[in-house]
């Protein structure tokens, strides 16, 4: 059967129904269209905001509001909506895109993705998606062959984002030093244990949501000095902790960081290791941003003493250029991986373990139904291997790099750090600026570059004042695109101070 027109598609979504396998085709067909389209436009353009009520007024003029039945397929208002969705949203695959950690994903991804959706294989079960199941066992070996670790000793599961991997592993932690609370609760532990977590000042929210969540509370967070380059300070953890035993405080977990949000910064892994060991406590590392560099063989070193570890994260939809979500969560101890949740549920559990159920996992993360996060990455990783990885990491961290050069002789810039990995954070601080104006008016900047709609970068406020921050996750930004984006904030910090 051959689709001529829309009318066709009416008639066949009234005959068929919504489930039609042709009728699939045919809207595939329109959205891939129209996506190829969207990747092929390499114009320089930022975030185009709309304003809310308008935008939502936009949505509902285009539904099939009121209908009591189902209503006919529509070939146009599902362009409508694609074009929308489109257009709204920042534009990842823009050299403008400068702003945030999530990238312009690579298109095969996307297609993984789909086919995901449409076969729809929960992968927390062996037997709801075998191949998810045993890929992600492979892609733990894959990643093993840079950690180091004795095969079969570790243990890796996905998880739906950082702050959720985050989470899992300081629940094992916890479990592990205070197994009592799984069952009893915290109050068990009576006025003798304040249990506490230690982690960077410069530590991701969602950490610190993570002790909220558990029930230790944020004012049990031991705060961890850091230095210039934003990093734990090595030599004043030893004494912070020791003051926080002092002080009634229990440590069961410290948390260390590999490529912080604010900057981009990565803790010394290898010395906190040796710290965490000798006070007995769990070494957690927050590497959502920063660890896939472990795939780089120029970079891997900024992770060293990964190993030492106990847990570890990262997000491969961040430097890995996949769909958001997907997080790889390591453990150095494959039966402590077990240690975060402790249920029974016949229905899903098997008391006596099969070659099918030992490689479930769902005892090992919060998701029953759990998408195959893994697909995605494993598809690339099978097809082209970890340098179509690799090579562009490398290529990103080194465009920081030729930036952060550009701006220390810039007079009329302040850089703010060295980057570590492509995070980049600095002021434009003309001289005609007054001092007390300065974080204002990084803000006022960004927020008029925003509004521009050629560039979309962020800002972070680091030590009290408001700093301009960009993050190249786009594999089309050159060195050109900065020296645009400089002349974009010359423009707008005049304008603005002549306005003022």
């Amino acid at each position: 059967m051959h689709l001529q027109s829309v009318g066709d598609i009416e008639n066949l979504g009234n005959k068929e129904g919504v489930f039609d396998h042709q009728l699939f085709r045919k809207s595939a067909e329109i959205i891939i269209s129209k996506l190829e389209k969207y990747l092929a436009d390499s114009s320089t353009r930022g975030l185009a905001l709309t304003n809310p009520y308008d935008l939502s007024q936009t949505a509902k003029d285009i539904m099939n509001q009121g209908q009591k039945n189902t209503a006919t397929y529509n070939q146009e208002k599902l362009e409508a909506i694609i074009d929308l969705y489109i257009k709204t949203g920042i534009q990842v695959y823009s050299p403008g895109y400068m702003g945030r950690q999530f990238s312009g994903v690579i298109p095969l991804a996307g297609l993984i993705d789909l086919m995901s959706s449409i076969v729809n294989q929960p992968s927390s079960f062996y037997e709801a998606g075998p191949l998810p199941n045993v890929v992600e066992r492979i892609m733990a070996d894959e990643f093993n062959q840079f950690i180091g670790w004795a095969p079969d000793s570790f243990a890796m599961v996905t998880t739906s984002g950082g702050t959720l991997g985050n989470l899992t592993a300081l629940l094992v932690a916890r479990n592990e030093k205070f197994p009592q609370i799984w069952s009893e609760g915290i109050y068990a532990l009576g006025d003798k244990y304040r249990p506490a977590i230690a982690m960077s000042e410069d530590a991701h929210y969602g950490v610190c949501r993570a002790t909220g969540i558990m029930g230790i509370g944020e004012n049990q967070i031991v705060r961890l000095p850091v230095n210039q380059k934003r990093q734990i300070c090595i030599d004043k953890v030893r004494p912070t902790l020791e003051a926080a035993e002092k002080q009634g405080l229990n440590v069961f977990c410290m948390v260390a960081s590999a490529g912080t949000t604010s900057v981009g910064a990565f803790d010394a892994i290898d010395e906190l290791a040796q710290i965490a060991k000798d006070k007995n406590i769990w070494l957690h590392i927050d590497g959502a941003h920063g660890g896939s560099l472990l795939v780089c063989d120029q970079l891997r070193h900024k992770l060293k003493g990964i190993e030492k570890a106990d847990s570890f994260i990262l997000d491969a939809h961040k430097m890995m250029f996949l769909p958001g979500v997907c997080t790889l969560l390591f453990y150095k101890n494959k039966k402590k991986s077990y240690g975060a949740f402790r249920q029974n549920a016949s229905y899903v559990f098997e008391k006596v373990p099969d070659i099918y159920t030992q490689f479930d996992s769902a005892e090992q993360n919060f998701e029953c139904t759990k998408r195959p996060l893994i697909m995605n990455l494993w598809v690339l990783w099978a097809l082209y291997g970890k340098a179509i990885f690799a090579d562009q990491i490398e290529y990103l961290c080194q465009l920081t790099q030729e930036a952060y050069q550009i701006l220390k002789h810039e007079p009329d810039f302040q850089t703010i750090h060295q980057p570590e990995v492509n995070i980049l954070c600095f002021r434009y601080v003309p001289s005609n600026l007054s001092d007390n104006l300065l974080s204002d008016f990084q803000l006022a900047i960004r927020n008029r570059i925003k509004e521009g709609g050629n560039f979309f970068i962020s800002k972070v406020e680091i030590d009290g004042i408001n700093s301009l921050r960009v993050v190249f996750m786009n594999h089309r930004i050159n060195i050109s695109h900065f020296h645009k984006l400089l002349y974009e904030i010359r423009k707008n910090g005049l304008e603005l101070i002549s306005e003022t």
